[in-house]
């Protein structure tokens, strides 16, 4: 199948703006796994055929669990992508990888035919897992039964198979924990709440695989055979550090899309309390330092001076409210600034990169981080090409917040968000 037939296949609404509001985000193998703070496909889609019609290599230095990358494959494009979140890293590829229907099919059956034995003997927990920790988050009987669920998929010999029972694994693994619905860091069910509380794991993870076949059955409806999928490469590489070259060459990338964190973990969108129960099962043992990792995750001293003046007079302000956080957020900035050019250096000339980023409002100061890529990307040897606006109506984020930790005192946060396009000269 051509690349221009795929286009033509495509489905899509046509729309006047970038909100995409009442949209269906989740068609295909977007609709595998629930993830915080998702890029909805229809913005990665729209880039590509406005942008970088003819591309042919896509890269996101922050894949997350692979919106863009899905987006890149459906386009015909072969696509590169790096997060040091593990799981997510297992959910891009799972939503990015070719499976024989007649193999996934029968691993299927054999699970239905396995959710009805009845099974007389425990087995024991894995032996990394922390059984205090297990208990405090999971009911006796989901312990048992999602060890059930994990003994049938160690036994799963093909490897994509396997990528796509531990995809539905995962999301049941937090919908049967203890953990508060709607949640994506960890609280805990109150104890009355609890008492009543009777989580269905092979019932939860019946539904997962049933509603993640039939996406795979769209998706491989409109992609056809294995030889329409070009690889997509998924790294675990910080792109703050470098991108070695044996991954990506320099200038080899013809479209970047991606959507940065909007700032620091602890303030913004924790994805590691999120993943940390999945991980845990999925004995990724790095996933308690992933926070920690991510932009702004390590400390400094002292104030750092950008080339951005906009940005060092609203993080002067900032400080002489509030140096600490200040310092937290100078950090941010400083690893966004070493990672754009890192990214930078991998595009081809001519090439496109688009960034999805929201502006913050910390301590009432806004920070104009829309402005500050566009900095940190002419110094890189791109012009500006666009900025786009769009409002936030689908992103599981507060509205407001307290901007002094004062009883009452509220602040907006992040509504809109800002698309970057800058092209490499």
């Amino acid at each position: 199948m051509s690349t221009l037939s795929l286009f033509e296949m495509r489905p899509r609404k046509a729309v006047d703006d970038w909100t995409f509001r009442g949209a269906n985000t989740r068609y295909f193998t977007h609709a595998y796994h629930d993830y915080p703070a998702r890029m909805i496909p229809q913005i990665a889609d729209r880039l590509l055929r406005e942008y970088a019609p003819s591309a042919r290599s896509l890269f996101d230095p922050y894949c997350g669990t692979g919106t863009t990358l899905v987006e890149g494959l459906l386009h015909g494009m072969e696509t590169y992508g790096t997060d040091l979140n593990p799981l997510a890293r297992l959910l891009a590829s799972a939503k990015t990888t070719y499976i024989d229907e007649r193999t996934l099919d029968s691993s299927l059956r054999k699970f239905m035919e396995f959710s009805m034995e009845t099974h007389s003997e425990d087995l024991e927990l894995p032996p990394w897992l922390d059984e205090d920790r297990v208990r405090f988050w999971f009911k006796p009987r989901a312990v048992v039964d999602l060890r059930r669920v994990y003994s049938f998929i160690e036994h799963i010999e093909d490897k994509p198979t396997e990528l796509f029972f531990l995809t539905a694994f995962s999301e049941t693994i937090r919908e049967c924990s203890n953990t508060r619905p709607g949640e994506f860091k960890l609280f805990r069910r109150p104890k009355e709440e609890l008492d009543r509380y009777t989580p269905d794991v092979f019932g939860t993870m019946m539904t997962k695989l049933g509603r993640n076949r039939e996406a795979y059955g769209d998706m491989l409806g409109f992609m056809g055979p294995k030889s329409n999928w070009k690889p997509s490469h998924i790294f675990d590489f910080d792109t703050v550090s470098g991108i070695p070259t044996d991954a990506l060459g320099r200038g080899l990338v013809d479209v970047v899309i991606t959507s940065p964190p909007y700032g620091d973990s602890r303030t913004t969108v924790a994805y590691g309390q999120f993943s940390r129960l999945s991980s845990e099962w999925l004995a990724f043992p790095e996933a308690r330092r992933v926070d920690s990792m991510l932009l702004g995750g390590h400390r400094l001293r002292s104030m750092p001076v950008f080339s951005s003046e906009k940005l060092n007079g609203a993080l002067s302000i900032i400080a002489a409210r509030d140096k600490q956080r200040a310092l937290e957020i100078s950090a941010f900035y400083q690893d966004l600034e070493k990672s754009i050019k890192n990214v930078a250096a991998v595009v081809r000339s001519g090439g496109v990169v688009c960034y999805v980023v929201a502006n913050r409002r910390v301590r009432s100061v806004d920070l104009p981080t829309d402005e500050n890529v566009v900095v940190f990307f002419r110094e890189c040897g791109f012009r500006h090409v666009a900025t786009l606006r769009r409002e936030i109506p689908n992103k599981r984020m507060p509205s407001r917040n307290s901007p002094t930790n004062e009883s009452g005192a509220t602040d907006t946060t992040m509504v809109r968000e800002n698309i970057i396009v800058m092209q490499k000269e």
